[in-house]
């Protein structure tokens, strides 16, 4: 248990690596580890090198690379020395990297060596720093991109001569970052197609990480493996931070998360814990898993049996452990609702799943539960100290927008006192934006975006989310998106082109014939998915989207790009 003056991040370090100095906290696949005892070491050692460049409490200092180690050591010397964090995802193109620089003020930035180039030809007027997070290396004003191999060949030498000096000035650096202390400032991509920069303390991190502690259970013994973008708070706080608060060990991947890397990595690591997205496990399901449970009349036979299908099920669940590296004990899914089909298959699998809902403004995990306390479609209750209330709750549904108050809700959005303004009620709920019904138990079940939210002629309020649901269900499907135009419902869908191809492979149709066979079949799949719905919320036309959305970091797609 932490007292209210221990709720930062360099105390959690530290804290860490006094119990468990010689366990692994980060590391490659294949890579050297780093020790809780070095991890606080050099982290130690680069917030002296950063203050020695000026860098001091306030100052804001950027990190724009993939997952690796150094991220982590990074994220710890800016904290450690009362900085604030601008984690910046790598996906964001460079137009929008530089304008989060400059908004920011960055006086500082660690960046890896492939990223390097996002920040060619421009001029930022604070950037007084510039380090290639690949080993440490000071990067000269003006380095072009071809010359860092040069500098990278040095091993960091220039960082070890000027971490040598900054030690003799260790006590300019202060001891005293408070819980109230800015941490980090963190910018969405959203859905919206513009940013925002959040705004997080040490005591918002801090307590959404030791909440999560007391709803699953993380011990020092337990290996995660990442997979998700650490820049993104999801994996920021629930896979780093999290981790190193109970001693754990954080494993990260070289390349992208295919499946040729993950299937090695997870055999090699054999992970206890996982965060993921939905999207990932409904790949998964439909493009492995699903085929394999109906791939013969018999299998499709015994599957509508429930008592049969819940056997099959369990023993599809043993081998998708397997496939995880045969320790699995969490797979946490949050970011975006999870498929029902694929939900109802890991419960009667008995796979150790568990869904969270939250936002980046909460840390960001605001409600969930461990894998044996979940409830079909629901996220769990909110986290110990947190408080949900629904806003002008529907008197018959109990449906409202879902509001949040408690210690890991965002200070505000940077520069932006009119936005902050807007998602706060004059009693101090962060207003979400989503919405939501809870039921007896307090178990928060999410509907969907109180923007996308469709009015239906009769009064009736219809959830496009739901809808893409049921649309997603049909194996033809990968995705859809779902929305309102000219006062009716249009649904684009994605189809399975793979399957497509292999099913007319055999037919050998020319061009024309298969355009006129994909448009026969999404006839017929308008009629079938408005076969499932209520007569209020049926589809009038439907899109074929050829190529797959576009999509935030958490897999959810970028509905401003494609409603009309």
């Amino acid at each position: 248990m932490f007292s209210s003056d221990e709720f930062t991040l360099r105390h959690i370090l530290k804290r860490s690596a006094e119990r468990y100095p010689d366990r692994i906290a980060l590391s490659t696949i294949d890579g050297t580890p780093i020790t809780y005892a070095s991890l606080l070491e050099q982290a130690q050692n680069l917030s002296h090198f950063l203050h020695e460049r000026g860098i001091i409490t306030g100052d804001r200092v950027a990190i724009l690379s993939e997952n690796r180690p150094n991220w982590g050591i990074a994220y710890f010397a800016i904290a450690s020395i009362g900085a604030v964090a601008v984690p910046i995802l790598p996906d964001f193109h460079a137009n929008e990297i530089q304008h989060i620089i400059r908004h920011a003020e960055c006086k500082a930035i660690f960046v890896s060596m492939r990223l390097y180039g996002k920040l060619d030809d421009a001029r930022f007027d604070d950037l007084t720093t510039t380090i290639l997070l690949d080993d440490f290396t000071l990067i000269p004003p003006k380095t072009e991109k071809d010359k860092l191999s040069e500098l990278l060949e040095q091993g960091g030498r220039e960082f070890a001569k000027l971490k040598e000096a900054a030690l003799k000035f260790a006590r300019r650096i202060p001891e005293a970052v408070t819980s109230d202390d800015l941490a980090a400032i963190v910018y969405t991509s959203g859905t919206t197609g513009h940013s925002k920069g959040v705004m997080l303390t040490h005591k918002n991190i801090v307590s959404d990480a030791y909440a999560t502690t007391r709803i699953v259970s993380i011990t020092h013994e337990d290996r995660f493996l990442s997979i998700l973008p650490l820049p993104h708070t999801y994996e920021c706080t629930l896979g780093l931070v999290t981790p190193i608060m109970a001693g754990a060990s954080v494993y990260y991947l070289d390349k992208l998360p295919s499946a040729a890397v993950l299937l090695p990595a997870m055999a090699r690591v054999k992970p206890t814990i996982m965060l993921s997205v939905p999207l990932v496990m409904e790949k998964m399901f439909k493009t492995k898993i699903h085929p394999q449970l109906t791939r013969g009349f018999l299998l499709r036979g015994l599957r509508k049996v429930p008592l049969l299908r819940k056997r099959i099920h369990q023993i599809a669940g043993k081998k998708l452990i397997e496939t995880f590296g045969g320790k699995l004990g969490l797979f946490c899914i949050g970011g975006a609702a999870l498929a029902p089909e694929v939900e109802l298959f890991l419960r009667e699998a008995k796979f150790p799943y568990a869904i969270g809902y939250g936002l980046t403004e909460t840390s960001p995990l605001v409600a969930g539960t461990g894998p044996a306390k979940t409830r079909f479609r629901a996220t769990g209750p909110a986290l110990p100290g947190t408080q949900i209330r629904i806003l002008d709750p529907d008197p018959v549904t109990g449906e409202g927008e879902i509001l949040i108050k408690g210690p890991t809700v965002m200070k505000g959005y940077y520069k932006d006192p009119v936005r902050t303004a807007d998602v706060f009620t004059p009693d101090g709920w962060f207003k979400t934006g989503d919405l939501g019904v809870l039921d007896k138990d307090n178990y928060l079940f999410i509907k969907g975006r109180l923007k996308n939210l469709i009015l239906g002629p009769s009064g009736k309020n219809i959830y496009p989310e739901e809808i893409e649901s049921t649309i997603n269900e049909f194996d033809v499907v990968l995705e859809s998106l779902v929305f309102e135009q000219q006062n009716q419902l249009v649904a684009r869908i994605h189809l399975n082109y793979d399957e497509l191809d292999r099913s007319f492979s055999s037919e050998s149709l020319d061009e024309s014939q298969i355009r006129k066979k994909i448009q026969e079949l999404l006839t017929e799949l308008q009629q079938q998915i408005n076969a499932r719905l209520s007569s209020f919320s049926r589809i009038k036309r439907v899109i074929e989207q050829r190529e797959p959305f576009e999509k935030t970091p958490t897999q959810k797609i970028k509905r401003h790009l494609y409603v009309t």
